[in-house]
């Protein structure tokens, strides 16, 4: 499998190693709520993941991260301007740990645009597998045209990959009311709603395929035959059946070629993903800023937030209720928002100031009962607990597993995490023997 070079490959491959296990102190006053279902921490998101490794290491159903594109741009509350090496030593220890975090079922989605997008996926096979790729998402982050480029961006897109792809199931997502009005009963039939497809594929071996280009009698009179190039999806034996149990539709006269009848209540709960995510479908950047400005108190929202309806899908698609979903780059605090919101318990951490003047106020309201982004589509009225927490240099406070034997390291509420600079020089490399942190 080709490999990325950089300069500091091999410094980097082993960083994730060096970083020496923290401390988590919890800040009260930054916490929030009842239960144990959510965890912020505020801090270096490596050293934070160190920190939790032992506490979360294959538990996490799904980690959605939304690293910095590296877009030689600076925003307010983060720098997105690094030279290629350093993005590539940056984004590389972290994958590395992020995979370790993964139960073997779990899946990681990754986002990202194009100045950095195509390297992260020669890295993140190398990391993950490139037998545990899935798909990259392409996802319509705006949808009004910049003139002044040369080709108007207007997508981002999301690499997905599973811990083992042959454990990774995946959800349908459920129709919508524009999807299930496709589906109509013509002729009354007893079995619900139904919609028509076609009765014929496409002939790649047309002589192996004579047997299938026969005439279909019409209930009107006269005879039906496929297309030039096509052929009746069964042989005279399954058409015959079909007809008789009423499952071909020759239209409303009775006289137009078969279409074959799908019942909305044969078919699977959903619609399988697909890879082109539409701004109608998983909202778009213009929305997410209008989400954030309700969280901001009047100050600046964050530059670069995510819809919630983006993070819904991929958290319907990757998990169920009580999976354990983390985001390391957790930004303005939407996937923690809506995974609250979704009854997924969650970890998010982020290292700016934002961490507590947007991500915890952002989940204070949540667990108020904000009526904001998915709120009312899944129903939210508000509950659970969050803490905050910050690492300390010098290491880990140990963490209680709960009355579930699920290890979590968080204090009593929503809390936030901050480094104590009295511990600097404090190291611990690893729990001592027997103990955990």
């Amino acid at each position: 499998m080709p490999l990325l070079h950089w300069l500091t490959r091999d410094e980097d491959l082993r960083a994730a190693d060096r970083v020496p296990y923290r401390l988590l102190d919890e800040v009260p006053d930054l916490s929030a709520g009842e239960g144990d279902e959510g965890l912020l921490v505020q801090g270096d998101n490596l050293e934070a993941l160190k920190a939790l490794l032992p506490f979360y290491a294959g538990r996490v159903k799904c980690i959605y991260i939304d690293p910095p594109y590296n877009t030689r741009s600076a925003f307010e509350h983060y720098d997105d301007s690094l030279e290629h090496a350093k993005w590539l030593a940056m984004i590389v220890p972290r994958l590395i740990l992020l995979r370790e975090f993964l139960s073997e079922d779990g899946s990681i989605w990754v986002q990202i645009d194009d100045d950095e997008g195509h390297y992260l996926k020669v890295v993140s096979d190398e990391v993950f597998g490139r037998k545990n790729f899935v798909c990259s998402i392409q996802w319509q982050k705006v949808f009004a045209k910049k003139n002044k480029a040369l080709i108007s961006d207007s997508h981002d897109s999301i690499l997905v990959f599973a811990k083992d792809k042959a454990k990774w199931n995946r959800n349908v997502l459920p129709r919508t009311d524009k999807q299930k009005s496709a589906f109509k009963n013509l002729d009354g039939d007893a079995r619900g709603p139904w919609q028509s497809v076609s009765y014929t594929v496409q002939s790649e071996d047309s002589d192996r395929r004579t047997a299938y280009r026969y005439e279909i009698p019409l209930p009107a009179g006269g005879t039906a035959k496929p297309p030039q190039g096509r052929h009746w999806n069964g042989l005279p034996d399954r058409t015959d059946a079909l007809r008789d149990d009423n499952r071909l539709w020759f239209g409303p006269k009775g006289d137009r070629a078969p279409r074959l009848k799908v019942f909305l209540s044969e078919v699977q709960g959903g619609i399988v993903p697909d890879t082109w995510w539409s701004h109608q479908d998983a909202g778009n950047n213009q929305e997410a800023k209008k989400e954030m400005m309700a969280f901001s108190g009047g100050g600046e929202p964050f530059a670069t937030p995510k819809p919630e309806r983006l993070i819904q899908r991929i958290l319907h698609i990757a998990t169920t209720p009580g999976d354990l979903v983390l985001d390391s780059f957790l930004g303005s605090g939407t996937t923690a928002a809506v995974a609250h919101k979704m009854g997924r318990r969650w970890i998010g951490v982020e290292m700016g100031e934002h961490a507590r003047t947007h991500c915890a106020l952002r989940l204070q309201k949540v667990i108020e009962g904000e009526q904001g982004g998915i709120s009312k589509d899944v129903e939210w009225g508000g509950r659970r607990r969050v803490p905050f927490l910050h690492p300390r240099p010098g290491g880990l406070r140990r963490g209680r597993p709960d009355r579930s034997g699920d290890p979590l390291c968080r204090p009593r509420s929503p809390c936030l995490v901050q480094r104590d600079p009295a511990a600097h020089d404090r190291r611990a490399d690893r729990p001592s023997p027997g103990r955990a942190w």
